[in-house]
């Protein structure tokens, strides 16, 4: 079996365009990718054309010949076209046995996954409507919940901003009670002082985590907040070596790491991540704010790791025809993720659908200017 092409599909999701793959064989198989890349869509699309030297004509179930190749090509780099290739070789190979990828990973401890929900919050940043909000995805079956209350803030709040966004976090909690998990995501904003402030006056909400007070790629800056604050701190999503997460679990201060699969290479790149963070004694809570392609891969993962904590999904709150584009999306239930038991990855892509909703430039999120909370609901 041979990789003949490789096709890209960019989708216009309203707060971040989605970039998928399609690796075709000289045997009528194929697979699928995801290399959605946060605030990049084109660049990301075009990598992948331009790595075919590196791939084409090679047996894509030789999955680690084609991530080395792809590795050790681009100087060493890891890049989410890297991970959308790697991950669609892996689909191939699991169709091919006629076997789930999870199997091929060495079998799984569990059928489902627990997930929280994000992208749930679409409207003012008011603690009544978070609260309200809230209410509802719990009835959904979640039991556990993200979300960032701090607005468009970067290095420092305000007084007046710091309260609204302690006033938030408490109308979640007593909108939900004290039985479900709250997780509250800080994406980088703050100054270290700033975090270690606002991370001591988050306890007595009792979150599970506070995710990325810092920037995260500062591994000494994160571990140094976490060390002075009373309420566990999650980081990983910008890291992409299994040295970097070393690092981070290394101190014991950090004890929940969140590698990002399209950041990170794909799929054998994370089981590598997984296996330094449990000899640190460290979880792995898997950051996904892409598609629910990349859910579905997520899943696969989890399934037969055996330091898993939890999966992000935004798959109940991403616009209604992404169930149109892709077939065999994950069944989320009474707040976990199913399994898939079908052969590869167990999903697919209508290309004709995905054609429906073509590439935006305004479609990305501006995580530092006020209202990117509505996520672009009003172009769904």
């Amino acid at each position: 079996m041979k990789i003949v092409d490789v096709k890209t599909l960019v989708v216009g999701n309203p707060w971040k365009n989605w970039v998928f793959v399609k690796v075709l064989t000289d045997e009528g198989v194929h697979g699928v990718g995801e290399a959605t890349g946060g605030l990049q869509a084109m660049p990301i699309a075009e990598a992948v054309r331009e790595m075919r030297p590196l791939y084409l004509g090679r047996d894509p179930r030789n999955v680690a010949d084609i991530s080395d190749r792809m590795h050790k090509g681009l100087y060493l780099a890891r890049t989410p076209a890297m991970a959308g290739i790697e991950i669609a070789c892996w689909d191939i190979l699991g169709k091919s046995l006629g076997v789930p990828v999870w199997q091929l990973l060495g079998g799984r401890l569990r059928t489902r996954v627990r997930a929280y929900a994000n992208g749930w919050y679409t409207g003012p940043r008011e603690p009544a409507a978070f609260a309200d909000r809230a209410r509802q995805v719990v009835e959904l079956g979640y039991t556990a919940l993200k979300f960032d209350p701090f607005g468009s803030a970067h290095g420092w709040l305000s007084v007046e901003d710091e309260q609204r966004s302690l006033e938030i976090v408490r109308a979640v909690r007593e909108a939900v009670g004290d039985r479900v998990d709250l997780l509250i995501e800080a994406h980088d904003r703050f100054a270290p002082a700033a975090a270690v402030r606002l991370g001591r006056a988050l306890a007595e909400f009792r979150p599970m985590w506070l995710e990325t007070p810092v920037f995260s790629g500062d591994v000494d800056a994160t571990l140094a907040v976490a060390g002075q604050i009373p309420v566990p701190v999650a980081s990983g999503e910008r890291l992409v070596e299994p040295e970097q997460f070393a690092r981070l679990a290394a101190g014991k201060l950090v004890s929940i790491l969140q590698p990002e699969v399209l950041k990170v290479g794909g799929i054998g790149p994370m089981m590598t991540i997984a296996a330094v963070a449990q000899a640190h004694h460290a979880s792995i809570a898997p950051h996904c704010a892409q598609s629910p392609l990349a859910t579905v891969v997520n899943a696969h993962i989890d399934a037969v790791l055996p330091n898993f904590l939890i999966q992000e999904t935004f798959d109940d709150f991403v616009v209604p025809w992404a169930r149109e584009i892709l077939t065999g999306c994950a069944e989320i239930r009474d707040g976990h993720i199913t399994v898939s038991e079908a052969p590869g990855l167990g999903v697919d892509l209508v290309d004709e659908e995905a054609a429906r909703h073509p590439y935006n430039e305004t479609y990305f999120l501006r995580l530092f200017e006020p209202g990117w909370e509505r996520r672009g609901t009003e172009r769904a």
